[in-house]
């Protein structure tokens, strides 16, 4: 419970933590937020790590002059295009035995059969628009992985995907996140970034909950129509 309270606190005053970070370790701030991208991008057990937050409080003190904000940009986004690289590699070597194995809930030959028919529809834009939903974009690469995509395809979008996501959230927040009222608001402000990030879930929820629907009606209807 205390490592989940101090989680929440870092991710509400993401922009103290960072800048008490700078200030501690000076250089070495690239490389734990090098860690914190790679991995919450690069491994299926962590996607409870800052991501949108940590780019945007980044962009905002690499503005104050204690980061240089396209070293940061260019960090990161190595970070992110690596970190879905293992991701892939890992659900390509690993996926299947992780998905039979019972003990291991959170993935499942389900998630990886809705997953599949997204890419089916969608194609490789799946690896792009995930970046920008949490949760899917580290659940995105591993499932590429285990399917069907190639490597040569899934870089590519991986680098597109990866490059666009960190330049759009640390230069937000370069150029937006010390303007006084999200300044002073910072923690509103992660939740406004979080909730944001969420809209293309709750979108892609509500259609597949009208589809359904539709679904089950055009079923009665054609139930009765056979019945009589």
């Amino acid at each position: 419970m205390d490592a989940i309270k101090w989680l929440i606190d870092f991710v509400l005053h993401i922009d103290t933590h960072l800048t008490e970070l700078v200030t501690d370790y000076g250089m070495l701030t690239y490389g734990v937020l090098f860690a914190v991208i790679f991995a919450e991008t690069g491994f299926v057990v962590t996607p409870f790590l800052p991501g949108d937050s940590l780019l945007f409080a980044a962009g905002a003190i690499a503005a104050l002059g204690s980061l240089n904000i396209w070293l940061i940009v260019g960090v990161l986004a190595i970070a992110a295009i690596v970190g879905d690289t293992a991701n892939y590699w890992i659900g390509h070597f690993f996926g299947h035995k992780l998905v039979d194995n019972p003990r291991i809930r959170f993935i499942n030959q389900d998630h990886i059969d809705k997953t599949e028919k997204f890419y089916a529809k969608h194609g490789g834009k799946t690896i792009i628009l995930a970046r920008f939903v949490p949760i899917v974009r580290t659940f995105a690469p591993f499932v590429a992985g285990v399917g069907t995509m190639h490597y040569e395809k899934f870089l590519l979008y991986n680098v597109i995907g990866g490059s666009l996501w960190v330049a759009i959230f640390t230069l937000g927040g370069y150029f937006f996140g010390n303007m006084s009222i999200i300044k002073n608001n910072f923690h509103y402000t992660i939740f406004v970034i979080i909730g944001l990030s969420l809209v293309p879930l709750a979108y892609e929820y509500i259609q597949n909950k009208r589809h359904s629907k539709v679904q089950g009606v055009d079923q009665a209807v054609l139930e009765n129509v056979v019945n009589e």
